[in-house]
C-alpha cells in the first residue's frame, strides 16, 4: 500500500509523468464528500457524507449538524498536508468523481469513512470501504456515536 501511495505522490509531482486526469492543488471543502481544486469540483468516489443541512443525534440523543461537522473535519484533515491530489475516475453531474490523497499520501476517501465522517456506498464502491466503516461503527466514531439517516435519504434519492 505504501509503495503505491508513494508512486502516486511521485507521479503527481513529476509534471512529465503526471496523469492528465490528476487534479492537484489546495482544496476548498464544499461538503464532506466534495472538494474544489483550481475551480474543479471533485466528488469522492464510493463514499457518502452527511448533507450540509443534515442533522444527526449524538450519543446523548441531542441533535447536531453532522453535515457541517463532516465538512469541518475534512477541512482540518486536508490542511495538515497540502496539496491534495485527486485522480479522476469519471463524472457525475457537474463534478469529477475520483480518489484523493493528501501530499503525505494519506487516502482521503478512506480517512473519511474510518473516522465516521462518511459511509461506504457499496453501489459505487463495491464495498471497498466496508472494513473502515466497521472500524468506525465499533469505535462509535463520528456519526456512528449516535443515530443518523443515510445521506442519500436526506437528499431524497434512492440508496440502492
Amino acid at each position: 500500500m505504501m509503495k503505491t501511495t508513494s508512486l502516486v505522490f511521485a507521479l503527481a509531482f513529476t509534471p512529465s509523468l503526471a496523469a492528465p486526469a490528476d487534479i492537484i492543488g489546495r482544496a476548498s471543502v464544499i461538503d464532506g464528500d466534495t472538494i474544489e481544486i483550481n475551480g474543479v469540483r471533485v466528488r469522492f468516489e464510493g463514499i457518502d457524507a452527511p448533507e450540509s443541512r443534515q442533522t444527526c443525534e449524538n450519543a446523548a440523543g441531542e441533535a447536531y449538524r453532522c453535515g457541517q461537522a463532516s465538512a469541518k473535519a475534512l477541512d482540518a484533515f486536508l490542511a495538515k498536508s497540502r496539496p491534495t491530489i485527486c485522480t479522476a475516475t469519471g463524472t457525475s453531474y457537474d463534478r469529477i468523481v475520483g480518489y484523493c490523497v493528501r501530499a503525505d499520501g494519506t487516502d482521503v476517501n478512506t480517512w473519511m469513512v474510518r473516522n465516521g465522517h462518511a459511509i461506504d456506498w457499496p453501489k459505487y464502491s463495491g464495498s471497498r470501504y466496508a472494513s473502515q466503516q466497521s472500524e468506525a461503527q465499533a469505535a462509535h466514531a463520528g456519526i456512528w456515536a449516535g443515530a443518523f439517516d443515510p445521506p442519500c435519504l436526506v437528499r431524497g434519492a434512492r440508496c440502492d
